[in-house]
């Protein structure tokens, strides 16, 4: 059997599991030891898991992703998010669409504080939504504000999908994060762009706050929210900073960001022991998947590696297809939105970062510039019928007056604008580029 043909039944066999609705990980890890058992023997099968699982305790980096992970968590659960909208809330109801656009803003900061995007969603889905729908709201366009806002969770540093990413393609997590910023500001814009503009031609659709209910907020409690919200901006530049500048290591960054989210609550008076403990645990499982999945991803991708697979690949599309490098970078692109209706992004990513990362690579691109590319199309299967990823959470989370037709109706424009978003990028990679080479100087 030539190695070709097994790297085929290698990934065949692995989708079909995940098909089944079987783990992650699970399918990942069992796939790639059986393949090395039956290729290499029990002394090859037993090495490939061993050395596998010896990489990952020895990732220094990985460290940063439960120190991200709780920050987040202690300002999501010590409700420091819920005083960002409020902020928005007070400050920009008298615009038309204006608490719709203050949902965006919130959604931005979100992603700075936490770097997944189901934090954004479930955030969205319990503050922002119930009181979008009380103020009259068009539901269709504000379940698909929430749904495209909380997508920007992968994309914002400190991402931690990024920070996954930057393992498996042996990137400087830095970079990555700084080629996120303009992208991931750059599509909030086209967001907010997009609202302010059907609002202005359809007010119905984002009515003004009633101006008595303005009026009676004394400015002494606007001042006081304004403080609120600037804080987690205030945590975020204490993490980043020292980073951005040398002065810092990742992991000691994402440690000052733990730490500086951590005394915030206790200051606010909010760190109770269930606060601590729903932090923890949540930090606790997340992290224990992020490792199981990465273990398993290495150990995949050691087999092709063994095999040759990924030279086959390159062999097939530039030799024996004979399509241009761009032609293969737009069919990965649409392999991922394909694959994202019925995986996550952390899923995609390990199953296919084997092949594609070197293929990229060996085709001449930038691998920091095709992380940011991987991470916009991901956000697009997330919302890409019939089975994306938040469409289903949107689902779980809404109130009943929100039905499945609704939320699938409402992300059509919001897809087209991130669609066009990662055109921009595809076509002017300075956009993502530019800002990792100014601050580290390439």
């Amino acid at each position: 059997m030539s190695y070709e043909l097994i790297a085929t039944l290698m990934f065949s066999t692995m989708m079909l599991m995940l098909l089944t609705g079987q783990r992650v990980f699970g399918a990942i890890g069992f796939v790639a030891v059986v393949a090395a058992l039956l290729l290499w023997g029990d002394r090859g099968g037993y090495d490939i898991g061993f050395a596998a699982a010896m990489k990952l305790m020895k990732w220094y980096p990985l460290l940063t992703l439960p120190m991200f992970i709780f920050m987040g968590y202690v300002l999501s659960e010590s409700k420091i998010a819920d005083d960002l909208y409020k902020m928005f809330h007070v400050w920009m109801g008298g615009l038309r669409g204006g608490l719709a656009i203050g949902t965006i803003g919130l959604m931005v900061l979100i992603s700075a504080m936490n770097g997944l995007s189901v934090a954004g969603m479930a955030i969205g889905a319990t503050i922002a939504l119930p009181e979008l729908l009380k103020r009259g709201y068009d539901k269709r366009m504000v379940t698909g504000v929430i749904q495209a806002g909380s997508s920007l969770g992968i994309l914002v540093p400190p991402s931690v999908v990024l920070v996954l990413y930057a393992m498996i393609a042996r990137q400087p997590v830095g970079q990555l994060w700084l080629a996120g910023v303009v992208p991931g500001l750059l599509m909030a814009g086209l967001f907010i762009a997009y609202i302010a503009i059907r609002c202005r031609f359809n007010p119905v659709l984002g009515p003004v706050l009633d101006a008595g209910e303005r009026a009676a907020i004394p400015r002494s409690e606007k001042l006081r929210l304004l403080g609120a919200g600037i804080l987690p901006l205030v945590i975020f530049a204490v993490m980043m900073v020292p980073f951005v500048r040398g002065w810092t290591s990742l992991v000691e960054s994402s440690a000052i960001g733990a730490i500086a989210a951590f005394l915030a609550a206790v200051l606010k008076g909010r760190m109770t022991r269930e606060v601590f403990e729903n932090s923890v645990r949540n930090t606790l499982g997340i992290t224990c998947m992020f490792m199981w999945i990465i273990l398993a991803a290495l150990a995949f991708g050691a087999v092709f590696d063994g095999l040759g697979a990924v030279k086959a690949i390159e062999n097939l599309f530039t030799e024996r297809l004979g399509l241009s490098p761009w032609v293969i970078l737009i069919l990965m692109q649409l392999s991922f939105i394909v694959m994202g209706t019925f995986l996550d992004d952390t899923a995609m990513l390990v199953i296919v970062a084997p092949l594609y990362v070197p293929l990229v690579g060996a085709l001449g691109f930038d691998l920091v510039w095709y992380g940011i590319l991987y991470t916009i199309t991901c956000q697009i299967a997330y919302m890409t019928p019939p089975f994306g990823y938040n469409l289903f959470l949107m689902r779980a989370m809404a109130p009943p007056e929100v039905s499945l037709r609704d939320i699938y109706a409402s992300i059509t424009p919001f897809v087209l604008v991130m669609a066009g978003a990662l055109a921009l990028v595809m076509v002017f990679p300075q956009l993502a580029l530019w800002l990792p080479d100014l601050v580290y100087g390439n």
